[in-house]
């Protein structure tokens, strides 16, 4: 079909073609506004998980300074316990001396069991996280050998006579 210069006068065409113009360029700019929030909703979902994957890296690396305070406390408790016992024994009644001590020493068995325990059940599961967790034979080993100790430390607080 050819064209005449009657047809392009004509305004109801003229306003048609206008208006497939119109329809064509938002149908354009539709598709580049999907594509930018297919895009966005990429970036974002891999944010989400880049997130979570810290989170479960903070709660890993949270436990491991919970389980360091609890052995620090447990250190802490274990030489005070023998340090009363030493310096106390001339200054208070020997069976005070040695509860003060034992009471000290206990708690840092108590202390070097619940390291462990609280290392090993964190609570809820967190995400995978990037961060290994020590490894619970090792903490097992550590600790039972600190808490041997500290018993050893008991008798010897109980039979040692000055």
């Amino acid at each position: 079909m050819t064209r005449t210069r009657h047809d392009d006068d004509d305004p109801a065409k003229q306003k048609l073609a206008e208006s497939a113009d119109v329809l064509q360029r938002q149908n354009k700019e539709m598709a580049e506004s999907a594509e930018q929030l297919e895009e966005q909703t990429v970036k974002q979902t891999d944010a989400a998980d880049r997130r979570t994957e810290l989170a479960a890296n903070r709660t890993v690396l949270a436990a491991e300074r919970t389980y360091a305070a609890w052995v620090r406390t447990g250190l802490a408790a274990l030489a005070s316990g023998v340090g009363a016992q030493a310096l106390l024994e001339d200054v208070l009644h020997e069976g005070l001396t040695s509860f003060a001590g034992s009471v000290l020493v206990l708690f840092s068995a108590f202390c070097f069991l619940a390291a462990v325990w609280r290392e090993m059940r964190p609570g809820a599961t967190p995400p995978r996280p990037d961060v290994r967790r020590l490894p619970p034979l090792l903490l097992l080993a550590l600790n039972g050998f600190l808490a041997f100790v500290a018993l050893a430390a008991l008798v010897g607080i109980w039979t040692a006579r000055g």
